[in-house]
């Protein structure tokens, strides 16, 4: 499912300036590292995990940092809920229009009811560049963190929760 054209046109509706990367398939977040033209040393791709609780009552789509380990107890605890898991692959489409590998937080805008909470990684805030795929995992786009966080997320009407993961 292909709706970068969707999210590219938002972030244009918007305002926002970003620049988009083109490259090959990147399958995980170690891939997406080598991605070339980027300035590493202020950006940061995050891994996106995409969870529940055990009934399917509530998800979350949290952005941690990709040398993190996961760790879902902890994030549970911190959440104040009880056993989240990963949310079965066959909801993607239905919740956030996405293909598995091209989980992001900009498809949130897929997303007007707020079924799905953006869960963040503190550690998002010691970067000003975030990279995401729009939607497929053959693109990059890279946003100030600034405008992601107080101008596509207000817009989108989906606020973040914010997370302090203990180093383990």
């Amino acid at each position: 499912m292909n709706r970068s054209a969707e999210i590219l046109h938002r972030l244009n509706e918007l305002k926002l300036p970003y620049t988009l990367y083109e490259h090959e398939p990147k399958e995980t977040i170690e891939a997406c590292q080598s991605i070339e033209g980027v300035d590493w040393r202020i950006s940061a791709m995050f891994k996106n995990v995409f969870l529940c609780n055990r009934q399917q009552t509530q998800y979350y789509l949290m952005l941690l940092r990709h040398d993190r380990p996961f760790r879902t107890a902890v994030v549970s605890r911190l959440l104040g809920v009880s056993r989240l898991s990963f949310a079965p692959q066959e909801k993607l489409p239905e919740m956030l229009s996405l293909d598995p590998g091209a989980v992001n937080p900009l498809s949130l805008m897929f997303d007007p009811e707020g079924r799905i909470r953006l869960v963040l990684d503190s550690d998002l805030m010691t970067h000003e560049i975030l990279l995401f795929h729009p939607g497929v995992n053959f693109k990059s786009v890279a946003l100030k963190r600034d405008d992601f966080l107080r101008i596509f997320l207000p817009a989108i009407r989906h606020e973040p929760i914010i997370l302090t993961l203990p180093e383990q």
